[in-house]
């Protein structure tokens, strides 16, 4: 099974990327092979709605860092993607990757994230800070490439992980990434990807 985890943060020691790090350790405890992306330091063009990429199948701003966002995503079995609240929403970094993976579903038949499992971490500094409408945002997405979207699972099963303020003291919301990652890894296996 391989998982890939992206931090929609630009803050490389930030409580996103502490936290989808956290979840993809988690899973490699468990024997899961797994890859980590962040939108920090990127070169990242904005997708401008032109819609080339519904008949080539390829961006026309191919080239920049989003490349290996877009093969990372093809190679995994299962995504988590992570994202601090900004003003109760993602952040634009992540946005604008969002944006750019339509090259991932052009065309009738061209849904290249059909079937794969996928949950979101969000994070920000209150308990009931913006993570619920974060996470929906993420899981909008998924939908949108015809994902299956993986809560955080029992015994919680709410929308997914949520951390509040520093991660790394944040033992609750540890324990949410933790039981996010279990339930996505079940579910995979559960689809016959060992």
């Amino acid at each position: 099974m391989k998982v890939l985890g992206i931090s929609g943060s630009l803050n490389t020691n930030g409580s996103t990327a502490y936290a989808v790090q956290h979840a993809l350790e988690h899973l490699m405890e468990k024997g899961v092979t797994t890859r980590y992306l962040t939108v920090a330091g990127r070169d990242i063009t904005p997708c401008d709605g032109c819609w080339a990429c519904r008949d080539a199948g390829v961006c026309v701003y191919g080239g920049d860092d989003m490349d290996e966002i877009v093969d990372s995503m093809r190679w995994c079995d299962a995504l988590i993607v992570g994202s601090p609240v900004y003003f109760g929403l993602l952040s634009g970094p992540l946005k604008i990757v969002m944006d750019r993976s339509l090259v991932l579903r052009t065309g009738d038949e061209r849904f290249e994230m059909t079937g794969k499992p996928g949950a979101g971490i969000a994070c920000g500094g209150f308990r009931n800070g913006g993570q619920e409408m974060t996470l929906k945002c993420i899981q909008t997405w998924m939908l949108i490439h015809n994902m299956i979207v993986v809560s955080d699972g029992a015994p919680f099963s709410h929308f997914g992980a949520t951390i509040v303020d520093d991660a790394r003291s944040d033992e609750l919301g540890l324990k949410t990434v933790r039981n996010m990652a279990d339930h996505l890894q079940a579910v995979t296996a559960r689809m016959g990807v060992d």
